[in-house]
């Protein structure tokens, strides 16, 4: 699908989900990479996962915005909150709105379902209305991996069949691909969706598993290895995920008509993941070797002893594997980092913030 440029220099881009973790990361981004304009974050700061850490996130916003020629401008409230979303709207009328206000996790999805349909569901239907009355230049918004469901054929392409989730959360997510569809015919709205591979990274989600298994190991428990370590992940580096994000934003699905005069629906969908699959039990060695040589955990630590392994979890898959060869070719990007790169840049972070007890 041809892409139609759009220039962010001088105009409002609307982020929700900032200071959540991807959200924080690109908001950064874009303090440093747009010339001019302002950049509006809009979160609930829930707390699903410890507050503290999105507070700290927004304190590096905050301090990047002071030397930014960008406007930061931070707004607390949820997607769900109509009201609230029109008014955002009709004030600062963004040009840009890249939609990362989410309930995440596949897990929790199981004993909480009303959080997923009220900000997954609800949530993003106010944002498409409001993009619907103040037309927007672009729609980015944050699909998932989980959608491809128990989809055995890998690496999973855009073009699989996505018609049977495993959990409440993956099908709120591909909910929203459809009504990001519908919305793209009816109203010509330049629509994108981005599944995310597994993404992990410093200052991230305390409940994924890189960082949970951290605490654990830090505290003297023991961590769980799932289906016996025979898991697959794409994991993808948060600058990776940020980069992605950042040039799909720049370049829209072109608005034209079909044969029949009727628009064309604007809308594409694009995996963002590594490309290489790692096996859970490599992944967790290099994340102890990492806590090692950051100093988290001493040399002689006696990982054998803090591990145990365990059958599947309900609502989880084997592999998530990315084709994201789409990625490339419309926008010029396939991630780079590797694990070893990444969980050390963790570790280090880890260090830094925990010792330092913010």
């Amino acid at each position: 699908m041809k892409k139609v440029p759009v220039e962010l220099g001088g105009k409002t881009v609307l982020v929700t989900g900032s200071p959540g973790f991807i959200g924080a990361f690109l908001v950064l981004r874009l303090l440093r990479e747009m010339p001019s304009g302002t950049v509006i974050s809009l979160d609930n700061m829930n707390d699903y996962y410890d507050p503290a850490l999105k507070e700290y996130r927004l304190r590096l916003i905050e301090e990047a915005a002071k030397t930014s020629p960008v406007q930061h401008v931070f707004l607390r409230g949820s997607i769900a909150d109509k009201a609230l979303v029109d008014r955002v709207f009709s004030e600062y009328k963004p040009a840009v709105v890249v939609n990362l206000a989410a309930q995440a996790g596949v897990r929790y999805s199981i004993d909480h379902p009303d959080a997923y349909i009220e900000s997954n569901i609800i949530g993003f239907y106010n944002i498409l209305e409001a993009c619907r009355r103040e037309p927007v230049e672009h729609l980015v918004y944050a699909s998932s991996s989980s959608v491809y469901g128990g989809n055995k054929k890998v690496p999973f392409a855009t073009e699989d069949n996505t018609d049977h989730p495993v959990s409440l959360y993956a099908a709120t997510k591909k909910s929203d691909e459809l009504l990001a569809h519908s919305y793209s015919k009816l109203y010509n709205i330049p629509a994108t969706g981005l599944r995310f591979f597994t993404v992990y990274g410093p200052a991230g989600r305390p409940d994924m598993f890189y960082y949970s298994a951290t605490q654990k190991l830090t505290a003297g428990k023991t961590i769980q290895i799932f289906n016996y370590g025979n898991c697959r992940r794409d994991f993808t580096y948060i600058d990776d995920i940020v980069e992605g994000v950042y040039r799909v934003m720049q370049g829209a699905p072109e608005k034209r008509n079909g044969e029949d005069g009727l628009p064309v629906p604007p809308a594409a969908v694009y995996n963002i993941g590594g490309g290489t699959p790692e096996n859970l039990l490599d992944y967790v060695s290099t994340l102890q070797e990492e806590l090692v040589r950051a100093g988290v955990l001493p040399s002689d630590y006696d990982f054998e002893a803090h591990r145990e392994l365990v059958g599947m979890q309900p609502g989880d898959v084997p592999v998530t594997y990315a084709d994201s060869e789409a990625l490339e070719r419309d926008y010029g990007f396939t991630p780079k980092i590797g694990i070893r790169e990444g969980l050390r840049r963790f570790a280090e972070w880890y260090k830094e913030y925990y010792r330092a007890g913010l």
